[in-house]
């Protein structure tokens, strides 16, 4: 199933489709496993799982590498955070066919200067002329092949302080460029940004958000506001690096492993998500 399917089957239901970000094949897997609708190919997670800042370091192709591994291994839909499409519109053009090209359904395109920060390192996160990335969404539209593939406009005026109208100037301008939705991002610790967004967007086109700083925003009230998609975008990293640290340190600590045994999953589990059985069942034909 496409992104655009599933999410028009989510939105004639009223329901919000719930998206978690993977940076690889096998939390992905787990994210299909949890009962996720899709999954998002994060660059913040894909840099971090480098150890490498998401700061437009790896390129178009170590992006892709890792996006096209997850789609491989589940039968979700992936959704591509392809930054800023990895430079101008020629470079756009080149990600919009090679994303295609690997099964990828949809990706999402900031307004941001190529190279960009992550959202919420520092202060400030110059963005592009509207016009310039009208440009950019039309290119990529134009390019696309498949009438399926789901572009989606992500707006970080207010991650810049610029404020509700610049918010709705710029997405309003996307979506007549041709985006398929927005993605509004905040970082203020209460949901209200986003709120004010929708109480003027008139229901334009879907409205995508990632309340990494707003987590106490339950899906069922969102669902009653509007909102067509939920990204949970790096908890399962946050999560993983407590895990290990803490798993790592008591091995250490206690010089044997009798004390973590009951809290991680056994090798059998492992081999289950690697589909070993089927794997050797192929062995033998």
């Amino acid at each position: 199933m496409s992104f655009r399917d599933l999410l028009s089957m989510k939105l004639a239901e009223g329901d919000v489709a719930r998206v978690v970000g993977t940076p690889n094949a096998l939390s992905a897997v787990l994210a299909e496993g949890a009962g996720f609708d899709a999954v998002w190919a994060s660059s913040f997670e894909i840099s971090a799982s480098r150890s490498l800042p998401d700061a437009s370091v790896l390129t178009m192709t170590e992006y892709l590498a890792a996006a096209q591994d997850v789609q491989k291994a589940v039968n979700i839909p992936v959704i591509a955070d392809v930054d800023t499409g990895y430079g101008g519109n020629l470079n756009v053009a080149h990600m919009v066919r090679e994303y295609e090209n690997a099964g990828i359904t949809a990706v999402a395109i900031e307004d941001k200067i190529f190279p960009k920060t992550n959202s919420f390192y520092g202060s400030k996160h110059s963005l592009l002329d509207i016009d310039e990335f009208c440009s950019k969404i039309r290119v990529a539209k134009n390019t696309q092949r498949d009438e399926t593939f789901f572009v989606v406009a992500r707006t970080e005026a207010f991650i810049n302080g610029l404020g509700l109208d610049v918010a709705l100037e710029r997405c309003n301008a996307y979506i007549d460029a041709g985006a398929d939705a927005v993605l509004v991002h905040s970082k203020q610790t209460s949901n209200q940004e986003i709120i004010d967004f929708i109480g003027r967007w008139e229901g334009r086109a879907p409205v995508i958000i990632v309340p990494t700083t707003y987590p106490d925003w339950h899906v069922d009230d969102m669902a009653k506001l509007g909102i067509a998609t939920v990204i949970y975008a790096n908890q399962g990293l946050r999560a993983t690096v407590s895990a290990l640290s803490d798993t790592y340190s008591r091995i250490l600590e206690e010089g044997k492993t009798t004390a973590i045994e009951d809290k991680i999953v056994p090798v059998q589990r492992i081999f289950e998500l690697q589909h070993l059985k089927e794997w050797k069942q192929l062995e033998q034909t």
